[in-house]
């Protein structure tokens, strides 16, 4: 249980970062927006799968014990 004391913050973290990247990306416009705010989007929805697959192993742990 004390793994996903770290677990959660961390993958909370990083779909923020990415989050804030992938805007960041959207509306700096230009070439650079073209080529990454799509591809940090797509990877914030894999970090939020992460995220999602943390919170749900830590509540199927926490129901088990």
């Amino acid at each position: 249980m004390d793994v996903f004391r770290y677990l959660i913050p961390i993958s909370l973290a990083a779909v923020a970062i990415v989050l804030g990247f992938g805007i960041y990306a959207l509306f700096r416009g230009g070439d650079f927006g073209r080529s990454y705010s799509n591809k940090l989007m797509r990877l914030r929805i894999v970090a939020q799968a992460v995220a999602i697959a943390v919170l749900i192993a830590y509540s199927w742990a926490r129901y088990r014990s």
